[in-house]
Order: structure tokens, then C-alpha cells, then sequence
């Protein structure tokens, strides 16, 4: 009986004295129980190098236990990823915490009331030491709804066998396209002529470069003039040049790169993605493999290519919003753009970054890239960014087929209408 009695208590001190050390842990917060804190889920494009998981896994740690970071993989297609995220905030899902923008949504989402405005501290910390053009695509009506992640722009990429110096205007650029055609060498140049996005791309990038804009500065009614009739020029006459690569009406980034790769182009025009690529798939040919800036449509103004990159937003409907802006901090701080520059190849919108010596080493185009973000351009800002773009790249799809003036008058037309129209486009 004694022996039975006395074994109660002492399995009921072991037991209150776990209790409390699991109690204790939780306190901490210590990794041992991830249902204690508050999950945010950032909702971001696929990633295949790792390098964002790894920033919701430093973040998470680094929160002390006060949230974990849920890194969730919106669609591929820019399309879908949009599509995906207008339902769900459509329908005021509070599951959504940080949003993976395109530069182009900010102002859509922002106007439908979607994404909270960057205020105080918070704001403070978002633009300082970022670049300036990148800022300009999380911000709407004067206000910033986003902090940039990463960016993008395109450079010029050339082979050094065939083009010892590489052209600086468009015109210059055809001129050795067709005299390397006349030699019977490789000559295409590689570009987005597809009827999508990238198209409306190139469009912005050439109006811009000739001084022009495809909205006024209060994004009220569409600009264009002689410089989007220069810009529509230049399209047309590359889609009927040698230049042109045969399958130029369905080329997308992706296509570019493997023509490049395949050794029958001369220039492409492409996001930095395209060096490590032609590095992995075709070392022979990365020995010439070279990069110069966006060409200039005059030569006296320099090239103003346009700006890509996905910024970070806040959901209005978190359950965390605090949390959420400070993750979202966390997320595009120093350490974090490093690792998606080198593992992921997205250049950072850090300006401090482009001096980091492990940066230029893999990144040995940094001072172009950082050249041309400065003086980049913007798609055009505005909640109907959707119907300005479809506006554009149906209108100058096929570019072989384009009529510069009766083009220009197309597109101002269906802009002024798609700029009149109310509601969230589908």
C-alpha cells in the first residue's frame, strides 16, 4: 500500500514539472509549436532557385516567434497570378497577407481598396536607399502601396565574334543586321513580338526613348503624338528587315533566349536571365557572349527601357497587418535581395547592393543594369493598365502588318475608352 501511494505524487510532479517546460518554451517562442504564433502567407510568384523560401525561413526565424512566414506559389503566367489574386481579394479572403505585385497592379489595387497604404515608419523604412524608378511602380496618386522586392530591365545582348562593337541607336543596330544577313551569317535580332504584355513592353520602351509617354502625367488620357509614331516606325521596320527572326509574331523572353542560344541570332533584347542561361547551355558560345545598353532611337537621347520587377503590398483584409509590414520588410531587406540577385538572377532595388563586391562578381553587367534603372520608364500607371496594354498589343500584332499612324490613332482611341470605363477589369 505504501509503495502504491507514494508513486501518485511523484508521477504527478513529473508530469506538471513538463507542463510547465513546454509552457515556458511556447513563451520563448521557441520552434517547438508553430500553431502559438500567427502564420502570414506571401503569395508570390513561383520561384525555382530556392531563393525566396530561404527568405521566408530567415524571416520567420528572425521574427523572434511572433510570426512564421508561409511562402505560398501564385500561377507562372503573370495572367493567372493576377486572376488568382483579384478573386480572392474580390472576395475579402482574410488568408492573404503580403502580395506579390506585378508593377503593374499597384494602382488597381490600390484604387479597388485592396492593399493598405505604406504610412510613417513604415514608409520611411521602405524608400530609403531604394531606387527611384522602382518606387515610381508601387505608387498611386502620390501615395506608396507597395515596396519594391526586386526589378528588371532589359540590355542589349550581343555576340562579340560577329558585332566587335555594339550598336547604340535602333537604326544603327538594322544597319549590321542586314549586312551580316548579306554575308550569310547569323543576324536575326531576337525580341518579344508575340501579341502579350512583352510587346506592349517594347512599345512603352521605344515611346520613351523617343520622348514621348502613352498617358499624360495625371494618367487622365492617352499621350502618344510623334514620338508613339516613331516608336510604332522602328517596330515595323525590324518585323520586315532581316532582321527579324521568322517566328518574331510568337516570340516571348523565353523564345528569344533559345534562339540566341542556338546560334542564329546577332543582338536579343532580354532581362538579365539570359547570361546564366547561355553560360549553362551553351559554354562555346558564352566565350562572345556580350551586353551593351538598351539602344537609343536618337542618338543624342538616351534609351529609356522599361522597368520590371514584382513589389510587395499588404493585404487590406490580413488578419496581421502590422506583422504583415514588417515581414514584407524583412522579406526585400539586404541580405534577403542579395540571395534572390545571385540564386534567383533578379536584380535588387537596394542601390547599395550594386556596390556589393559578391554582386558585381556574379552580376558583371551590374553598372549597365543600375545605369538603365535610373533613367528606365514606367508602364503606364493607372487601375485600367489591363485594357491600356490588350489596347496596345492587339493593335501592333503582327508588327509586320503595323501602320504607324492609323496604329497610333487605334490605340488612343481604345485608351481613351478603356481609361472612361469603371469597375475592376476581368
Amino acid at each position: 500500500m505504501r509503495r502504491k501511494g507514494t508513486g501518485r505524487p511523484g508521477r504527478t510532479r513529473a508530469l506538471v514539472a513538463l507542463t510547465l517546460l513546454a509552457s515556458t518554451l511556447a513563451a520563448c517562442g521557441g520552434d517547438t509549436d508553430d500553431t502559438s504564433r500567427p502564420t502570414l502567407n506571401w503569395y508570390n510568384f513561383p520561384d525555382d532557385s530556392g531563393a525566396l523560401q530561404k527568405a521566408a525561413d530567415r524571416c520567420s526565424r528572425a521574427s523572434g516567434g511572433r510570426y512564421r512566414i508561409n511562402y505560398n506559389k501564385l500561377p507562372r503566367a503573370a495572367d493567372g497570378q493576377r486572376e488568382q489574386l483579384v478573386r480572392r481579394l474580390a472576395a475579402e479572403d482574410d488568408s492573404l497577407d503580403i502580395l506579390g505585385l506585378d508593377v503593374t497592379w499597384a494602382a488597381e489595387f490600390a484604387e479597388a481598396r485592396w492593399i493598405r497604404e505604406w504610412t510613417g515608419e513604415m514608409r520611411r523604412r521602405a524608400t530609403e536607399g531604394t531606387l527611384r524608378v522602382p518606387l515610381r511602380t508601387a505608387t498611386w496618386k502620390g501615395r506608396l502601396y507597395a515596396v519594391p522586392y526586386n526589378t528588371n530591365v532589359q540590355l542589349l545582348w550581343y555576340r562579340e565574334d560577329l558585332v566587335p562593337t555594339p550598336p547604340t541607336t535602333w537604326s544603327e543596330m538594322l544597319d549590321m543586321s542586314r549586312e551580316l544577313a548579306r554575308q550569310g551569317r547569323p543576324h536575326y535580332v531576337e525580341i518579344q513580338g508575340a501579341q502579350y504584355e512583352g510587346l506592349t513592353a517594347w512599345f512603352n520602351s521605344l515611346i520613351n526613348s523617343a520622348g514621348g509617354t502613352i498617358l499624360n502625367l495625371s494618367a487622365t488620357e492617352p499621350s502618344l503624338g510623334p514620338p508613339a509614331v516613331r516608336a510604332a516606325s522602328i517596330m515595323r521596320d525590324l518585323a520586315n528587315s532581316p532582321a527579324a527572326d521568322p517566328s518574331l509574331p510568337n516570340q516571348m523572353e523565353d523564345q528569344n533566349r533559345l534562339a540566341m542560344e542556338s546560334g542564329v541570332a546577332a543582338f536579343e533584347l532580354n532581362y538579365p536571365f539570359v547570361y546564366p542561361s547561355m553560360r549553362s547551355n551553351n559554354p562555346q558560345l558564352f566565350e562572345d557572349f556580350r551586353w551593351a545598353p538598351y539602344p537609343r532611337v536618337d542618338a543624342d537621347r538616351p534609351a529609356r527601357p522599361t522597368v520590371g520587377g514584382i513589389d510587395l503590398a499588404v493585404s487590406a483584409y490580413s488578419r496581421h497587418p502590422d506583422l504583415a509590414f514588417e515581414a514584407a520588410l524583412c522579406l526585400r531587406n539586404r541580405k534577403n535581395q542579395l540571395t534572390a540577385a545571385l540564386e534567383g538572377g533578379l536584380p535588387p532595388t537596394l542601390r547599395a547592393l550594386y556596390d556589393d563586391p559578391s554582386f558585381k562578381k556574379q552580376y558583371p553587367f551590374s553598372a549597365e543594369v543600375l545605369s538603365s534603372l535610373e533613367r528606365a520608364s514606367v508602364r503606364p500607371l493607372t487601375p485600367a493598365y489591363q485594357n491600356v496594354s490588350i489596347a496596345v498589343s492587339h493593335t501592333l500584332s503582327p508588327p509586320s502588318e503595323i501602320r504607324p499612324e492609323s496604329a497610333v490613332d487605334t490605340i488612343g482611341e481604345q485608351i481613351d475608352q478603356a481609361l472612361r470605363s469603371e469597375g475592376v477589369i476581368p
